[in-house]
């Protein structure tokens, strides 16, 4: 077991000389696998969901036209969830505003993972949250510890996804985007309390004063900036004509 986690991750330390875990190439290619899998469930998820609405409700459809319609609709799943995870990333490093204690805001980067969940749903919405995560942790395979990465990858990340909640709802784009990023701030703000509490003793604050200050700050002036831009009547128009596209 002990040489099986040797080949998986191996101990370093950080730019502060902290001590931390790294990602081993065999550990970031089963890491990338896991990220497949979890794309792949999304679609099953939502196609499958689809397949079903279609066979209750077109009882004269046959069998290989819901097929084909269903492939169709995995096909558009998978382009649109992979574009949307690029941009993502792409944004996620554009920076546009630094803040407190070396944190800074950067450009509608959440904004286009809670949209998958706006597209397609709940699950597929969360489960693409979940890769998401996975993808940036692969970018930087850097960790202190297993529950220290789960809730700020994965967990955090994932709960972007929880914007399918609200995706038939009047103003579902925009609520649910804010519920996607509040349940992202919530687990940023839990692993500054459990992992990072001796970070607030350099500004005298209380370890859970200090992560919400420290984490609400970016994702709350970011989350500020992106709700203006898509709720511009233009915007939002371009944006619906974009969703009817990817559901077809």
């Amino acid at each position: 077991m002990l040489l099986m986690l040797r080949s998986l991750v191996f101990p370093t330390t950080n730019s502060w000389e902290e001590d931390v875990f790294q990602l081993t190439p065999l550990g970031i290619a089963l890491v990338a696998i896991l990220i497949i899998i979890l794309i792949a469930l999304a679609i099953w998820l939502f196609s499958h969901k689809k397949a079903a609405l279609s066979q209750d409700t077109a009882s004269k459809q046959n069998a290989a036209s819901i097929k084909n319609s269903t492939k169709k609709t995995a096909i558009k799943q998978l382009t649109f969830s992979a574009m949307a995870m690029a941009l993502a990333m792409l944004l996620s490093n554009v920076k546009i505003l630094d803040l407190f204690a070396g944190g800074s805001a950067t450009l509608c980067s959440m904004f286009f993972i809670t949209l998958i969940g706006y597209f397609y749903g709940t699950g597929a919405g969360l489960l693409t949250g979940l890769a998401y995560g996975l993808l940036q942790f692969v970018i930087d395979p850097v960790f202190y510890t297993l529950p220290q990465l789960l809730i700020d990858y994965p967990l955090a990340f994932g709960a972007l996804g929880l914007s399918g909640l609200f995706r038939k709802k009047k103003w579902g784009l925009q609520i649910g985007y804010v519920v996607g990023i509040i349940g992202r701030l919530f687990f940023s703000w839990l692993s500054g309390i459990l992992f990072f509490a001796s970070y607030a003793e350099s500004y005298q604050m209380l370890p859970a004063l200090y992560s919400f200050y420290y984490n609400g700050s970016y994702i709350g002036v970011e989350g500020v900036i992106t709700l203006i831009i898509i709720s511009l009547p233009p915007v939002k128009k371009g944006l619906d004509a974009v969703k009817r596209m990817a559901a077809v």
